[in-house]
């Protein structure tokens, strides 16, 4: 009966575990309800009950053994976790990995840190602003102006956001500090069409997987997570057209 016992708190564990990681990186809810309840199912609990929101997971099975909630603090966006996770409930479903290889690769997926250096992501958002600009007909000559405000606006937001954990203060700063700098090089004369200058530039705040989510969410029939999500995308959006409308008022 003990063992009994230890064998269902050890799988209670590792399922959290799994489905913390996979909503922590940027997970969809139904992806993480599906893979705990696949693990538990692999090791023998096929009465098993998960809730998950992006703030925190529960997880129950039918018996005697507690209902355990766990908190989710932190979500950034990190599809390598996602996809490592993924690989790990495969091999516990075709039998090939024990509790405690289990537990010890989840670990290890854990740890792990999959984000490019800050430089890289500056230079890739640098980049990405530039481009931006051309597909939304902008003219060559502004894509340095939008590459570089681009890139010090992701500077911007990776900084304040360490200073300040509010997401929303950290993306209003951001965007303000690009509509500044692409009127500057507007009003300097090295920049000609603001308005594509500052959607190129904004577009790596774009909040993409975070809207894609809310609507695969709300499709799969969990609506407080799709609905949670979009409110946050909202937020992000409204932060993002707030810094500039104010620039435009003040300037």
């Amino acid at each position: 009966m003990a063992n009994q016992s230890n064998h269902i708190h050890d799988v209670i564990e590792i399922c959290l575990l799994a489905g913390k990681i996979m909503l922590e990186s940027g997970a969809e809810t139904y992806r993480v309800e599906d893979t705990m309840m696949r693990i538990a199912a692999s090791y023998g609990i096929h009465h098993s009950h998960s809730y998950v929101t992006p703030t925190g997971i529960i997880f129950s099975i039918d018996g005697i053994e507690p209902t355990k909630l766990i908190r989710i603090s932190e979500r950034t966006t990190d599809l390598q976790k996602v996809t490592i996770v993924n690989s790990i409930s495969r091999k516990i479903s075709s039998g090939a990995l024990t509790l405690k290889e289990a537990y010890k690769e989840l670990k290890q997926a854990e740890k792990a840190n999959h984000a490019y250096p800050i430089w890289l992501q500056i230079a890739a958002a640098s980049i990405a602003s530039g481009c931006f600009l051309i597909m939304f007909h902008g003219r060559w000559d502004d894509f340095i102006p939008a590459l570089i405000s681009g890139g010090a606006g992701f500077l911007c937001l990776v900084y304040f956001h360490r200073l300040i954990q509010i997401k929303f203060f950290a993306e209003f700063l951001s965007s303000l500090l690009i509509g500044l700098l692409s009127l500057s090089f507007v009003k300097s004369g090295i920049g000609h069409e603001l308005d594509k200058i500052i959607i190129g530039s904004v577009m790596p705040l774009v909040p993409g997987l975070l809207i894609t989510n809310a609507v695969r969410d709300l499709m799969a029939g969990h609506l407080v997570s799709g609905l949670s999500k979009g409110a946050e995308a909202f937020l992000t959006a409204f932060a993002i057209g707030t810094g500039i409308a104010i620039m435009f008022s003040l300037f």
